[in-house]
């Protein structure tokens, strides 16, 4: 199988999923659009991964220029148009709604940290996620959430967020959480976004850096993992 990443910034990659990719010896290409990369012309993969950004679908040209949401969006639309799998992840999951006629919008609160996800009604018949427990922690570093359409179902909620896993077709899911996290790319995520933990360090989930410095990320992984198995077979 060929997976084809997007990367926004360098800082939030694809990390457990690449991980998972090479050790099934999946081919990888990517799309790294902080280096000035451009979207290919023809979609000559298997799985679509759309990964995270500081970005929001709103931003635009001129806020950050190499941040070109009209073109991913058509990129995007595409990938859907050709039946590809396709995984987004927090920024990804927002733009696979707005691809698919839903508007992101802000979350009632922001998350930074590891906290827990409870599956919904629809989250324990999907055929996927029925496999997991009904409660299980992931990571987050957010403060939008996924827009929705009439066709798609939210799997997933936490406390703080009540959009976190959605499932737009059975081959198209959007993550607005982190399960790839490690300690390498939570290491990452801090150094490039610590202003972001003093900003909202008062908010109720927000974790400290040594917070996040000592999580256990191996878990979330496990859950990664198996849901990247049954979404690629």
């Amino acid at each position: 199988m060929k997976l084809q990443i997007v990367m926004h910034e360098s800082f939030e990659s694809p990390a457990a999923i690449e991980i998972w990719a090479k050790n099934k010896g999946h081919e990888i290409t990517y799309t790294r659009l902080y280096n000035g990369d451009i979207f290919p012309e023809e979609c000559n993969f298997d799985f679509l991964v759309i990964m995270g950004g500081p970005q929001s679908p709103a931003t635009t040209l001129q806020e950050c220029p190499y941040f070109d949401a009209q073109k991913e969006i058509a990129f995007i639309k595409k990938a859907i148009d050709e039946k590809k799998k396709l995984l987004g992840v927090c920024l990804g999951a927002q733009f696979i709604g707005e691809a698919l006629g839903g508007h992101f919008e802000h979350s009632p609160n922001r998350e930074i940290g590891i906290f827990p996800l409870m599956l919904t009604e629809d989250g324990k018949q999907d055929p996927i996620f029925s496999t997991f427990p009904e409660k299980f922690i992931v990571g987050h570093w957010h403060g939008d959430m996924p827009g929705l359409t009439p066709e798609s179902k939210v799997l997933a909620t936490s406390e703080g967020c009540p959009r976190q896993i959605v499932r737009y077709a059975p081959h198209i899911y959007g993550f607005q959480c982190h399960f790839e996290f490690t300690r390498e790319a939570i290491k990452a995520m801090i150094e490039n976004n610590a202003n972001e933990l003093e900003k909202y360090k008062k908010m109720p989930y927000i974790q400290t850096i040594e917070q996040l410095q000592e999580n256990n990320y191996g878990e979330m992984n496990k859950l990664l993992f198996n849901f990247l198995d049954k979404i690629s077979s």
